[in-house]
């Protein structure tokens, strides 16, 4: 009984708090609202469910697009060094906090001394060395420190997930918009190409000047260079998508949707910046990072205190083997070092770890103000891509009548060949605009689903 109080109150005398100062959430460095310009875009849709809490499968409604997501979360290699890197972190933690209690080692010796030392002896038994009597905290405040570092990466892990999501979703918007300006441009050229051979006939029976044939020709190949540049940008895009999904695209995914029926959720809660604080991982992470910081404080200041180190066993012991269940024995040897000189190592060592938690605070308030304006920049898409798509769309039908007025009074002989070489420049481009804006609106709604902190979290068990 007696020996059994000796380590419990070895272990009551470890259970001391840490020395490290109270942690205090530092105040968030911006504005309590989104600007007003994006004000009204993230009121309009307050009644709706939070990003953070709409997994992917529900924001994403292509097929196709739900596929790829789907085998990029399980063969991406950048999310699969970050899911280790949890496991690994969380394994060092568990490494630290075993410094929390005693380590048992069950063992057994035999001694061979001459007989004017005593003979032989035997023991057997179980054995504490080397366990530290944390009185002032300064393992305590290691754990803590490794456990907030675990919590960090995970986060990071989710940050990562957010990213891949949103990653893929944008890149296979991109090869949206290219399979679409290049079947515009195929139809262009196509078109284009028939036109020049009509013209050709006219030339050939010298009802068209060999200056108006060369317009007709330009038109041509400047169509035909747009396809090159087209086909290079899909499969660029695709190759990119490859590398995102983590594997060759596999046969048999659905067909794509075109870009106005992908159908995002458009209406997303903004909320206020202070929300940002709990939806956001990578702002979570830092807040984890800092809290880290802010306990090794606490074992830099316990460096200053004596440290009390315990040696002991516990077991059997006899001059005989024949007779080592005969007799009990213990042992009891506490040991304390006491830091008197050191040539300023200790002051120095918590003036890095305060300096590292002043880092880490800027680092974190960092954080809220880059989610603040990531946020303000997709709200200020949102309420600007919807009009900008409309007059864009406008303008090709414009241009497109425009287009079939100039080669209309061409043929009737009332405008030169000129102006419908400028007409049709102006077609192509507006169409190849149009298409850009449209797709660029889809990945602003992406985008915010991101910075909303949407996209890590799993589908739901139906």
């Amino acid at each position: 009984m007696k020996r059994l109080g000796l380590m419990s109150l070895a272990l009551l005398l470890s259970g001391c708090a840490s020395m490290a100062p109270p942690y205090e959430r530092p105040a968030a460095p911006v504005a309590a609202s989104f600007p007003e310009a994006t004000q009204a875009a993230a009121a309009g849709a307050a009644t709706t469910q939070p990003a953070a809490d709409i997994d992917w499968q529900q924001f994403f409604t292509d097929p196709r697009l739900k596929a790829l997501i789907g085998l990029a979360l399980q063969n991406n290699r950048d999310l699969r060094v970050a899911v280790l890197n949890v496991e690994r972190v969380r394994a060092q933690y568990q490494v630290q906090r075993a410094e929390l209690f005693p380590t048992l080692v069950l063992g057994a010796t035999g001694l061979a001394q001459p007989q004017s030392a005593g003979g032989n002896v035997y023991t057997a038994g179980l054995n504490i060395t080397g366990y530290e009597l944390d009185l002032f905290g300064r393992v305590r405040s290691l754990t803590d420190a490794a456990l907030q570092q675990y919590f960090a990466s995970e986060e990071a892990r989710k940050a990562a997930q957010i990213s891949l999501v949103a990653a893929v979703a944008n890149t296979y918007l991109t090869l949206l918009a290219d399979d679409e300006q290049l079947a515009v441009a195929r139809k262009t050229l196509e078109s284009r190409e028939e036109g020049y051979r009509l013209l050709k006939l006219k030339f050939d029976n010298g009802a068209l000047s060999e200056y108006d044939l060369a317009q007709a020709q330009t038109l041509v190949e400047g169509a035909r260079a747009a396809v090159a540049l087209l086909q290079r940008q899909r499969l660029q895009g695709e190759n990119a998508l490859v590398l995102l999904v983590g594997q060759p695209l596999p046969d048999g995914l659905p067909p794509p949707r075109t870009l106005a029926s992908q159908g995002l959720l458009a209406e997303l809660p903004a909320g206020l910046p202070s929300d940002l604080l709990e939806r956001r991982p990578d702002v979570r992470q830092a807040e984890a990072q800092l809290q880290a910081a802010n306990a090794n404080i606490g074992a830099a200041k316990a460096a200053f205190f004596p440290t009390i180190t315990l040696t002991g066993s516990i077991g059997l012991a006899s001059p005989e083997l024949s007779g080592l269940f005969d007799n009990r024995a213990w042992q009891f040897a506490p040991r304390i070092t006491v830091p008197i000189f050191d040539a300023g190592a200790n002051q120095a060592n918590l003036e890095v770890s305060q300096t590292n938690r002043d880092i880490a605070v800027a680092l974190y308030q960092r954080s809220i103000q880059v989610a603040f304006r990531e946020v303000a920049d997709a709200l200020a898409g949102r309420a600007t891509y919807s009009e900008q798509l409309r007059a864009q769309q406008a303008q090709t039908q414009a241009e497109q009548k425009r287009s079939d007025l100039a080669e209309l009074r061409f043929r009737n002989g009332i405008a030169s060949f000129l102006d419908v070489l400028d007409a049709q420049r102006a077609l192509f481009q507006t169409q190849q605009a149009t298409i850009l804006v449209q797709a660029a609106q889809q990945q602003n709604l992406v985008t915010l689903y991101k910075v909303l902190g949407g996209g890590w979290t799993e589908p739901k068990a139906q």
